[in-house]
């Protein structure tokens, strides 16, 4: 295995030696000095800006339409990004959108949004949308958020979303502005004529103000601003709703002393100039925006965006070692579904060039976590994030002991504690080491809070026994001696698949409306791909009779989000409940781990009893105990594919 330290050169060495983090008191020597002080800038803005004044020529953003590895490439340099950057938001400007009004951004992974993300936090707010969203809940975050200005698509083959954000618009009644990013030029000269005829109509009014992108950014100043916009640390640059693709979204306010505290931060951390990011998650969501977009520019590095749709491009996940290859990338982040997913392609290319990873949103098997670091060599590190802390909260170290399963410990300039909360939700007190609690967060990458001011009030408190407003994360966990954090479990109850967060909610009122059942209850049951499926209990009411596969098929009917229908249903005579006649969730995922791990152990031929146990270290926790032939070898090899922890009990 390479050692990170070894694989920077003397001079990225010298430069970078007071941020080398392998223990913590290399944090506690950085954090000697307060963020404010530390950060020579006080917006996103003036840091990529000062990246594109020194870098020039170098290239910044490259493009590929779909995943081959020598499919034509689109590669903006630092010079050409900020000039694009500064036409576009003088061209908003020009078109009456105003300082501080907020932006929405409704597209996939593209040169374009790079330049809009940084073109809207020059101007105003930027607002990154899922575009996988349906119109509805894209109309309803517009509106939330008060949006002047929507960025998306042009009309074109194989895509809803121009005709979805068309149909939002009538629930926004702020937007006056709609920018549209036309995908011809992308293509082959010789389908691009094709492409052209076949083009749906637009499905945006004639009475409203739609502009062209690129033809904004001919028309307008390249030089300079026109505009004033006194921008400071607490000025708020983004807006990302979270919340998953299905609930209630919210809206978290990123001030852009939070959004440099994560992506300056984590440039010093781990980037140079040198430094090749791929680019397969999508930029709407935090995990892109920060990780793998802002802070490789911070440093001066190259975000290379291997499709517009990411990881499910044509061709990505088939030839992603030869894109790793063909564009010498040394950096990734990805979240355990994509990489369960790579692990089943060979490594058939070079990929010498890699020195980071960066794993989060979901647990890391233990398997797999080994097996992807033997066969590709590069350096993983397991982090934890969230949307309220702008992104990375914590992450092993770099340069450090990396402790496998544990998320490490916090950032520079971050706190964590574990908080014990009494019946009400007050504070009560700090947890021991070892002792689970709920972990929370203070520090300079902490959110500004929700847009609604009602949402805020639920997730800050005040500690009397330590300084600084503090973040429920709704994460169950412990500290260990060494000051590493270690996820036990969610006090939330949101399923959490691939990293897709899924509110239980949705399956729960969609099963309730079938005549036969009485009460639902929906979990997250463990997955070897995934990490989670959604799995429903069900308790028909008296007399009715149904079978699972009616079950099933009335969820793939009414639960309208595609990753939330329930892998499995199970009824039962009567679901655990509290005293309040709550369904007792922990009850149900016991049972789900029990379930789940007793069939990976049946498939495999070992015979064996599950139970599921509170350890007060790991959390819930599966214990195997053998009943007839059995083989450790082979259960090791069931049941490691799991993040659930599992022990052997003779």
């Amino acid at each position: 295995m390479r050692d990170a330290v070894e694989a920077r050169d003397g001079a990225d060495m010298a430069e970078n030696q007071d941020w080398r983090l392998a223990t913590l008191a290399d944090k506690k020597a950085i954090e000697k000095t307060p963020f404010g002080e530390m950060c020579p800038f006080s917006s996103v803005t003036q840091m990529v800006a000062a990246s594109c004044e020194t870098r020039g020529d170098a290239p910044a953003v490259s493009f590929q339409l779909k995943g081959g590895p020598s499919d034509r490439v689109f590669t903006l340099s630092y010079a050409e990004l900020w000039r694009q950057v500064t036409a576009f938001a003088n061209a908003l400007h020009e078109r009456g959108v105003k300082p501080g009004d907020t932006i929405a951004l409704v597209l996939p992974n593209l040169p374009e949004t790079v330049v809009a993300l940084l073109a809207a936090q020059t101007l105003g707010v930027a607002l990154p949308i899922n575009p996988l969203l349906e119109a509805e809940a894209i109309g309803g975050i517009l509106d939330e958020s008060g949006a002047t200005a929507v960025v998306t698509l042009r009309s074109f083959m194989k895509t809803d979303v121009p005709q979805k954000v068309a149909e939002a618009l009538e629930s926004a009644p702020k937007v006056r502005e709609v920018v549209q990013i036309d995908l011809l030029p992308y293509l082959p000269a010789l389908l691009k004529p094709i492409a052209a005829v076949l083009r749906p109509k637009s499905p945006f009014p004639s009475a409203l103000h739609v502009g062209d992108m690129r033809k904004l950014i001919k028309s307008a100043p390249s030089d300079k601003l026109r505009f004033v916009r006194d921008c400071g640390p607490d000025d708020i640059g983004a807006y990302y709703h979270t919340g998953g693709t299905t609930g209630s979204p919210k809206l978290a306010m990123h001030t852009h002393r939070s959004m440099l505290a994560n992506a300056w931060t984590i440039s010093r951390l781990i980037l140079t100039e040198k430094d090749v990011a791929l680019v397969a998650l999508p930029i709407f969501h935090v995990f892109a925006s920060y990780v793998l977009t802002l802070a490789p520019l911070a440093a001066g590095g190259h975000i290379v965006l291997v499709s517009p749709q990411g990881f499910r491009g044509d061709g990505v996940m088939d030839n992603f070692w030869k894109l790793i290859e063909r564009h010498r990338a040394t950096f990734l982040a990805a979240v355990p579904t994509a990489l369960a997913a790579l692990d089943l392609r060979p490594v058939n290319a070079d990929v010498s060039s890699l020195r980071y990873m960066i794993s989060g949103s979901a647990p890391l098997p233990t398997a797999l976590f080994r097996r992807f670091e033997s066969n590709t060599g590069v350096r993983i590190l397991e982090g934890y994030g969230m949307t309220e802390a702008t992104c990375v909260s914590s992450c092993n170290p770099p340069d450090g002991e990396r402790k496998i399963g544990s998320v490490g410990y916090p950032i520079p300039w971050m706190d964590v504690a574990i908080c014990a909360f009494d019946g009400n939700g007050q504070f009560s007190r700090a947890c021991a080491d070892g002792e689970i609690g709920e972990i929370c967060f203070s520090g300079a990458s902490v959110f500004g809070g929700y847009k609604d001011p009602a949402r805020t009030a639920a997730v800050f408190f005040d500690r009397p026994d330590a300084p600084g407003r503090w973040l429920r994360t709704g994460d169950l966990g412990r500290i260990d001696s060494d000051g590493y954090i270690w996820i036990t479990g969610r006090a939330k109850d949101l399923i959490i698949r691939g990293g897709h967060n899924i509110d239980p909610g949705l399956i729960e009122e969609a099963l309730a409306e079938h005549p036969a059942v009485a009460f639902v209850g929906a979990i997250g049951q463990p997955d070897a791909y995934s990490g989670e499926m959604p799995c429903a209990y069900v308790e028909l009411k008296p007399g009715a009779k149904v079978t699972e596969q009616e079950l099933l098929d009335f969820a793939t009917e009414h639960v309208h989000e595609r990753a939330a229908r329930p892998a499995t249903i199970q009824v039962m005579a009567e679901l655990p409940k509290t005293a309040v006649g709550k369904t007792f969730k922990p009850a149900l995922r016991k049972e789900a781990i029990a379930r789940v791990f007793g069939e990976a152990l049946a498939k495999a031929g070992l015979e064996a009893s599950v139970s599921v146990v509170d350890d007060p270290e790991l959390g819930m926790c599966a214990e195997v105990t053998p009943t007839g032939a059995f083989d450790d070898a082979k259960a090791k090899e069931a049941l490691d594919g799991f993040a659930r922890p599992w022990r052997l009990v003779s």
